[in-house]
């Protein structure tokens, strides 16, 4: 399961939001391999096509996708030298996949900003450069151990260091590692660093009723929410899951309905590896349909006499709301 790191400056509302998205978790006991942590929120991801064919087939479990949040403690400046509880701050947001970067553009003189005013590009630049800071240093440190493999000419310290030295130049200027444009390739070979910067991000700008028309100019992917109300939160969860590449396909019968979360463009070997690691090896065929075209046709019987019911091999693509049976 792909998770979410919610970070933030103190009193910006992160555990606000986190509190309210957990109110919509799921029970653990259907995601296999999910920590008990109270900081951890297994949150669904809003799909209607899930309860329509739930009903469909009359299914007596309805499972939808699900994506999880992590509650990360406040960052401060200075977190990347240990101020705060910056090294649990650091330590925690390299093990999820994804940044939910909470900004606070509420007004409100009973919740104290740690700066004393409301800005939030201030806040954004605080925290962005104490990500840049923290990977500077991993990227410097392991610039420096391969030494000895640089020395002996190996080919794959040559490699490794002249992609690191590309980052640093990015991350010197105060950019992210995003910046330094690197190849599928080249990601996996420095991705034992766990970069903070080459994570993406999704800006979540907290809000209130009375302030929903402010406009705040930032870089990249945003969402606006308002925790209290409540508001919001279906809009965040969906680009939460486009901003990790994800999409759903679906399975459906009379013991249960479920959606089964993939990266975009999976085979339909590799999205049966969702069900079962089997699935990949032993892949003969899938049965393919749309989910609209099986509501429409209102049975299988009748989507197969229409055509509608689509027999795939091991190149399918597998695409948004395809609903399957696999045949192994």
């Amino acid at each position: 399961m792909l998770s979410i790191g919610i970070v933030g400056l103190p009193n910006v509302g992160k555990s606000t939001l986190f509190n309210a998205l957990t109110k919509k978790s799921v029970p653990a006991e259907n995601y296999p391999f999910c920590t008990i942590d109270p900081s951890v929120g297994i949150v669904p991801v809003p799909d209607e096509r899930v309860g329509k064919l739930s009903e469909f087939s009359k299914s007596k479990k309805t499972i939808p996708a699900v994506i999880e949040f992590v509650d990360i403690a406040g960052l401060v400046a200075g977190a990347s030298k240990g101020e705060g509880l910056g090294n649990k701050f650091l330590t925690n947001i390299r093990e999820v996949d994804a940044i939910a970067h909470v900004v606070r553009v509420f007004e409100d003189n009973s919740v104290i900003h740690v700066a004393n005013k409301v800005d939030p590009m201030q806040d954004v630049g605080i925290i962005n450069l104490e990500l840049v800071l923290a990977d500077m240093e991993v990227v410097s440190k392991r610039m420096a151990s391969l030494g000895r493999e640089l020395k002996k000419n190996d080919k794959e310290a040559i490699l490794e260091d002249g992609i690191l030295k590309r980052v640093e130049k990015v991350l010197t200027e105060g950019h992210f590692a995003t910046e330094a444009n690197l190849t599928e390739e080249e990601k996996f070979k420095i991705k034992s660093l766990n970069l903070l910067t080459l994570k993406p991000m999704l800006y979540v700008l907290n809000t209130s009723q009375a302030s929903e028309n402010i406009e705040v100019k930032l870089p990249g992917l945003f969402v606006k929410i308002d925790p209290v109300f409540e508001s919001g939160f279906d809009d965040l969860i969906k680009q939460s899951y486009k901003l990790l590449g994800l999409e759903t396909f679906l399975t459906t019968g009379e013991d249960e309905t479920r959606a089964w979360t993939i990266k975009i463009g999976a085979t339909a070997p590799e999205a049966g590896m969702a069900i079962h690691t089997d699935f990949k090896d032993k892949f003969i065929r899938a049965e393919v349909i749309t989910c609209e075209k099986l509501l429409e046709a209102g049975s299988y019987a009748k989507a197969r006499e229409r055509g509608w019911v689509r027999t795939e091999g091991k190149e399918y693509i597998v695409k948004d709301g395809d609903v399957i049976e696999f045949l192994i």
